[in-house]
């Protein structure tokens, strides 16, 4: 009996087992931006099975994503890639905080070149500094977010026909991101609409203001009629939350209004008032991605928000297909000029650089009327309009890099 029992133990043991695709999430899971980190892993959970539901890739095996919680730190990001390269892990995603994503993008570089046939690949769903592609640019790195070039482009080509704005407040949190918000701001302006001055400049502590009544009340002094800020989570929830308690009568035009937590903060006060600049939205029209929203807002309790990131593993797993392989040297190659038809329309991958081209929208806060604001955000009765579509074509802004390709 005892035989019989060791028999099938070995036969179970080496019975065929579905390989896994592992990838990597290095992302916040605690600290004050733990709710964007958890609301990115629920994005690439439910497009994962929506690949794997429909075969996975090289004829069967199955996408995984593992999170590795980096706090949102650079040095935290170098030591949970690490773990995961401990564990075989060949393909990271990454996309909160430019900081951690040059950590990140230095130390895949560094392993790759001291270990040959070994080379993981880095796909970026949401770190946006410029030089990343720029003078950053590596062959093992994608990014599947506009940059912050190319969404100031989109928010300064609306603003240029927006003849009331005269007085402009930039605010933005003290990093890579930040500093860029702030020049590609006063640079393209200075372009599109000379006549706007600029009345403040402000960069503060990122994640650690809890109360920015004092930055509110400077913007109200200055006479803004307009705010640019390029804060994301918390920095934003908390800045939106203290110019609505302030009742501050100037208008956001914003790179994440649509983020966790922000449509919340916002209420009835930013109705008409808030912008933002991004891949869609759930109102866009057409919507290729509508009824995968709705059925991801049933299933995980929260909004279908990063768009991206379904673009980026569906890219991946197309990628994969046509390299028929999962070395990253293959893979990379293979998404290189890569074109896809995503939720809001066309976009491909420049080869120069390994940035995406996409068209982004300009949309306004707006209570659900049933026509062209037919579904709401965080179930607040508001949602947001479309008031521009800027085509890829007009974002496929210059790029300075020099790639070495292995």
């Amino acid at each position: 009996m005892l035989r019989l029992a060791a028999a099938v133990a070995a036969l179970l043991c080496a019975a065929p087992t579905m390989a896994q695709v592992k990838v990597a999430y290095i992302d916040p899971m605690t600290g004050p931006f733990a709710n964007v980190g958890e609301l990115g892993l629920r994005h690439f959970q439910g497009v994962i099975e929506k690949i794997n539901a429909a075969g996975g890739v090289l004829g069967g095996q199955k996408l995984e994503v593992i999170a590795f919680d980096n706090k949102g730190t650079p040095q935290d990001t170098i030591i949970v890639l690490q773990q995961a390269l401990d564990q075989g892990i060949r393909i990271m995603t990454q996309g909160n905080g430019s900081g951690a994503a040059a950590a990140l993008l230095d130390a895949v570089n560094k392993h790759n070149a001291r270990n040959p046939g070994q080379e993981v690949i880095y796909l970026n769903y949401a770190a946006v500094d410029p030089d990343l592609t720029n003078s950053k640019c590596s062959y093992w790195h994608f990014r599947f977010d506009a940059n912050t070039h190319q969404k100031m482009e989109a928010i300064t080509s609306y603003l240029a026909n927006q003849k009331n704005v005269k007085k402009l407040y930039l605010i933005n949190q003290d990093y890579q991101h930040g500093h860029q918000v702030s020049k590609y701001a006063k640079d393209l302006l200075a372009k599109k609409r000379p006549d706007v001055q600029v009345v403040g400049d402000d960069l503060h502590p990122m994640g650690k203001v809890k109360d920015f009544s004092p930055y509110v009340a400077k913007i109200r002094a200055s006479g803004a009629d307009a705010i640019i800020t390029g804060n994301w989570g918390n920095d934003l929830t908390l800045l939106v939350k203290a110019a609505r308690d302030a009742d501050l009568n100037a208008n956001f035009y914003t790179y994440y209004a649509g983020g966790i937590g922000t449509p919340t903060a916002i209420g009835a006060a930013g109705v008409g008032r808030v912008v933002q600049v991004s891949e869609g939205h759930i109102n866009m029209s057409p919507n290729r991605s509508l009824q995968y929203a709705l059925d991801f807002k049933k299933k995980y309790k929260t909004d279908y928000y990063y768009q991206r990131i379904n673009t980026e593993m569906l890219m991946l797993a197309k990628a994969i297909d046509q390299a028929k392989s999962l070395e990253p040297k293959k893979v990379a190659a293979a998404l290189e000029d890569m074109r896809f038809e995503a939720d809001g329309g066309e976009v491909w991958i420049r080869k120069a650089d390994h940035q995406l081209v996409m068209p982004l929208y300009i949309s306004i806060f707006a209570k659900v009327d049933g026509t062209d604001v037919k579904y709401d955000v965080e179930d607040t009765g508001y949602g947001f309009r479309t008031l521009a579509v800027i085509p890829a074509k007009d974002l496929d802004v210059p790029n300075t890099c020099k790639m070495e390709r292995p």
